[in-house]
Formats: C-alpha cells, sequence, structure tokens
C-alpha cells in the first residue's frame, strides 16, 4: 500500500509537470507566431504590398467605393451579383459552371449514399462538399478564378485592405442538410483567425433560406469594430468563444442573417464574427474566396490551390499576378 501511494504521487507530479511544461511550450508558441505575424505585417511581406498598392491605387467607380465604404463601417455588404457586374453575359457564364457543379455533387452522393466510391471532395469541414480538392492547379481560364481576379472585384479588395493582396482560396462549395444535430466547426459562432483583416466573397449559387444554414454576420465586430474587443483577434487564436456565453454577449445586439436568392453577392471581413452552413432541409450552394495580406498565417504557408506560374501568370496585370503568386 505504500509503495502505490508513493507511485500515485509520482504519478500526479509527473502529471502536474507535463502540464505547467505543455502550458509554457504553448505560450512560447504563441508568443513565437505574434512575432512573425507583426515582423511580416510592419517590416517584410506588407510593407512592399502596401508600397506597391500606394504606387497605383485603383480608381473606383461608385459601386465598388460603396462597398468599400460599408464594409469599413458594417465589415459587410450584400448586393446583386449584376450590381457589380451589368454583363449578363456574365452570370450565363457563371450559372452554367454552377450548374455542372451541382450536378456532379449531386451525383456523387446518390452514389455514395449507395455505397459507392463517390470521390467527392471533402476537408476537416466535413458536413460540405468542395469542387477544388487541396493544391489544385487551376486553369487560367477557371470561372471562379477569373472571377476572383477581375478588377471589378480584385481593386475593391486590395482597397479595402490597403494593399495589393494575396487570392489565398477559390472553391464552391455544397452543403446538404445535415446530419448531426449539434453545429460543428465553422457553423458554430467564430472569428476567421489567419490575418488581422482580410475579406471574403461569398456568391450565392442556390436560393438560401432559414433551412438552408444562411451566411450569419455580428456587424462591427471585426478587429477596430465597436465589438472588436469581444474575444478580440490575435494570430493564432483559434477564434471560438463558449457558446453559451456568447449568446449571452450577443443579447440585443445586432445579428445579420443573409436569407437571399440565387445570385446574391456578400463581401464581409471574416475576422468579425460569423457563421453558417448548417443546412437543416435543403442544400447551399456557393462560390467564395478570400483575399488576404502576405503576412497572414496560411498565405505564409499554403493557398488551397497552386501558385499560377509561367505564361499564366505572365499575362496577368500586376496586382493580379501578385495576388497568385
Amino acid at each position: 500500500m505504500e509503495c502505490a501511494g508513493i507511485l500515485a504521487a509520482m504519478h500526479k507530479r509527473r502529471t502536474k509537470l507535463a502540464r505547467r511544461i505543455t502550458r509554457v511550450a504553448n505560450a512560447i508558441e504563441s508568443r513565437g507566431v505574434r512575432a512573425t505575424y507583426e515582423l511580416h505585417d510592419r517590416a517584410l511581406s506588407n510593407r512592399r504590398a502596401r508600397r506597391r498598392f500606394a504606387q497605383a491605387q485603383p480608381q473606383l467607380d461608385v459601386t465598388q467605393q460603396r462597398i468599400v465604404d460599408q464594409l469599413r463601417i458594417e465589415g459587410f455588404v450584400v448586393l446583386p451579383f449584376g450590381e457589380l457586374f451589368p454583363d449578363a453575359s456574365r452570370w450565363e457564364t457563371i450559372a452554367g459552371a454552377a450548374d455542372a457543379f451541382v450536378a456532379e455533387t449531386e451525383e456523387g452522393l446518390r452514389r455514395e449514399a449507395g455505397g459507392g466510391d463517390a470521390a467527392l471532395r471533402r476537408s476537416v469541414k466535413t458536413f460540405l462538399v468542395r469542387k477544388n480538392a487541396w493544391g489544385t492547379t487551376l486553369d487560367p481560364g477557371d470561372p471562379w478564378l477569373q472571377l476572383a481576379l477581375d478588377a471589378r472585384v480584385l481593386d475593391l479588395a486590395n482597397t479595402y485592405l490597403g494593399l495589393w493582396s494575396k487570392l489565398e482560396y477559390v472553391d464552391l462549395w455544397y452543403t446538404p442538410p445535415a446530419e448531426e444535430e449539434e453545429r460543428q466547426s465553422s457553423q458554430r459562432w467564430h472569428r476567421d483567425f489567419n490575418d488581422r483583416l482580410l475579406l471574403k466573397g461569398f456568391l450565392y449559387l442556390s436560393d438560401v433560406d432559414e433551412q438552408a444554414g444562411p451566411f450569419e454576420y455580428v456587424p462591427r465586430s471585426f478587429p477596430g469594430g465597436e465589438l472588436g474587443d469581444l474575444w478580440p483577434w490575435y494570430p493564432g487564436y483559434d477564434g471560438y468563444p463558449p457558446d453559451e456565453e456568447f449568446a449571452r454577449r450577443m443579447e440585443g445586439k445586432r445579428i445579420e442573417t443573409f436569407i437571399a436568392p440565387r445570385g446574391t453577392l456578400i463581401f464581409c471581413n471574416t475576422c468579425g464574427f460569423h457563421r453558417g452552413g448548417f443546412a437543416t432541409g435543403k442544400a447551399r450552394v456557393l462560390a467564395t474566396w478570400t483575399y488576404s495580406s502576405a503576412a497572414a498565417l496560411k498565405a505564409l504557408s499554403e493557398r488551397n490551390y497552386a501558385p499560377l506560374g509561367g505564361a499564366a501568370a505572365t499575362a496577368l496585370p500586376p496586382a493580379g499576378r501578385y495576388a497568385v503568386s
């Protein structure tokens, strides 16, 4: 009995020591992440990107400027696709590509339900199906890449960020009705962790109502906004506040729920609190892309597509070439 007591005491001390070492290691790692981010933001990557933007600032039209102005105040803006892209043929191209993706995905889901090999592309967000495998090579003629690099979008993204941005992410998402009763991952309220200031675009490719998992956002919750100090952003923060406490702190606060038809564009600084994709009765389909700075934690390591090179990149204007390099 005495020996057992000694062993138990030793185990307890070792456990406490291991926990203490883990806490110290995590603190050191966190300081290192913050220091690296600040170095790239102030002195290295972003300094060059800000200088390039200042030397060739784009001239925005009324629609683009309104989008940037509202983003700076609210952190989001919503508008019909045709307001930013008046040419009807552009929407016809996008709609056709979207329909092809939906048909391919739904056929894959049917094969999967029947026990077959559907080869559907998923990620850590297992509740959705993606068009692009991680690290895929995008053809320069890919309509989603072309849309993300179009000056109508890229110029307003760069103006909002105040620098030449990196196009970090380009993809389509198909979210079938959830099998889980509880929200998972980004279906919960969170901040994106990879940059202090970033811009995401979402284009609804299906009608989205309450049953389709609409995107939701807390206005002015981005860093520097009036609600930016609630569980504030920092490099490496996992972004997820406690659900019950978050609900309590949001009582009386404005929350935007984007129930909207197909063809709706949403631009949003997702360093602010947001969630979406908890489809309960019907599928949600959208295109999405992310613009961030070169100092962004993910932009320093990986993007979801292979960077363009060669003639494909050379053919782009300088800001576009920088975005995909």
